[in-house]
């Protein structure tokens, strides 16, 4: 396929794409209850004749068989929004697009994903004999509380799929560019929910009860000095407690404590070494004050790491480079957040890409999750390129 063929495609989907993305940002629905979302990608998907099948919950599979023999590819965007209250200027002026919904917007860039996948499917479809191989699309629900993570892999499994890929837009690149490189890209997160058990009682008289907010606050030193002396000081771990809760009056020594926090990796083996030592920690200190512990389903390594195969990201850019010029390529440091798209990538060769969104003349590039949050969209065409420039790598 001729790369400015690509471009001149990809380009004229922009107009699309910014509609379909202002579309799904002004009705937003959070995780798990994306059900108008769904109904409006399988009126695009029918409109463009791709058979699809519906998951359990609101995920999709659209499936797009090419002309040629190739590898079978699965293209992913998530669909949910956040519960989060949206304010109507970003950081410089007010937004083009505001959710109409109280209390819930797309302050992750959702909208944006699904809009751009929907452009790369439209060039797929109109040039459908010189695809090579399946490309299976996948419309995942509920990402920002992983609740549709593994029902998309279990529906994965009766396909045979080769390969991966997937974008997401970032407030920490300029609009414009588009970052896809090797290696680890976003953090893997331990869940960190620790109940430490007692012995409520009158707080005059500490010695007749076991208080559990004293290994509570023994825990937490501990795993600071831990988390610095027995972890690889070359593999970045962090740790933060976001949450202390026990007792309700002063006079009195409850029953329970709580502790709860994450702490985010981009190398599984020390990731997994961080859980052991908290779940370590915890155990002997309670134990060591007269209390016991038990712990939150959270508890655990919830999502991995995304780690970028090498081989397919380096692909990717250089076919992304050949189709629209390696002024669009931007390094970009590795991104803290956590992503379950890493789900994908401990199944099968693949890669995480960053399209950029953040424009300071225009006032975009909030944090994420932020209610100042915003896109510029005059280079979302870029992410239609770069999908395609998996496809036809």
């Amino acid at each position: 396929m001729d790369t400015k063929r690509l471009q001149q495609l990809a380009v004229a989907q922009q107009e699309y794409v910014v509609a379909m993305r202002r579309k799904f940002y002004e009705h937003p629905e959070i995780s798990g209850q994306e059900v108008q979302t769904r109904k409006w990608l399988i009126e695009e998907l029918e409109k463009m004749g791709v058979p699809y099948e519906l998951l359990p919950g609101t995920g999709i599979i659209a499936v797009i068989k090419g002309g040629k023999t190739g590898k079978n590819k699965v293209l992913r965007a998530d669909i949910d929004a956040l519960p989060l209250q949206e304010e109507c200027d970003n950081l410089k002026q007010p937004k083009k697009s505001v959710s109409k919904i109280d209390g819930i917007c797309h302050a992750c860039g959702h909208d944006a994903h699904m809009a751009v996948l929907l452009g790369t499917m439209k060039v797929l479809t109109a040039i459908k004999s010189e695809v090579a191989g399946t490309v299976y699309c996948c419309f995942e629900e509920g990402e920002e509380i992983n609740c549709g993570i593994d029902t998309m892999i279990a529906a994965l499994e009766k396909y045979s799929i080769d390969e991966c890929f997937a974008l997401h837009v970032y407030s920490g690149l300029d609009a414009g560019t588009v970052n896809i490189e090797a290696g680890s890209r976003m953090a893997g997160t331990v869940g960190i929910g620790i109940y430490i058990h007692g012995k409520s009682g009158h707080g005059s008289r500490p010695d007749q009860a076991i208080n559990p907010i004293i290994p509570a606050a023994h825990i937490i030193t501990q795993l600071n000095s831990a988390f610095m002396n027995q972890l690889n000081v070359e593999e970045t771990v962090t740790l933060g407690i976001g949450m202390v809760k026990a007792g309700e009056a002063t006079n009195i020594i409850p029953n329970e404590a709580y502790i709860g926090g994450t702490a985010r990796f981009f190398n599984k083996v020390e990731g997994e070494k961080a859980l052991a030592i908290i779940n370590r920690i915890a155990e002997n200190t309670a134990l060591s004050h007269g209390c016991t512990v038990s712990f939150q389903t959270r508890h655990c390594i919830s999502p991995y790491p995304v780690v970028n195969d090498s081989g397919v990201a380096t692909r990717i850019e250089n076919k992304l480079a050949a189709i629209c010029g390696t002024e669009v390529l931007s390094p970009c440091e590795r991104w803290y957040a956590s992503e379950c798209y890493s789900a994908y990538l401990l199944k099968y060769p693949g890669a995480l890409g960053f399209l950029g969104i953040r424009n300071e003349n225009y006032g975009s590039g909030a944090a994420h999750h932020n209610g100042k949050f915003d896109i510029d969209e005059s280079g979302l065409y870029l992410g239609v390129c770069a999908e395609l420039a998996f496809i036809f790598e």
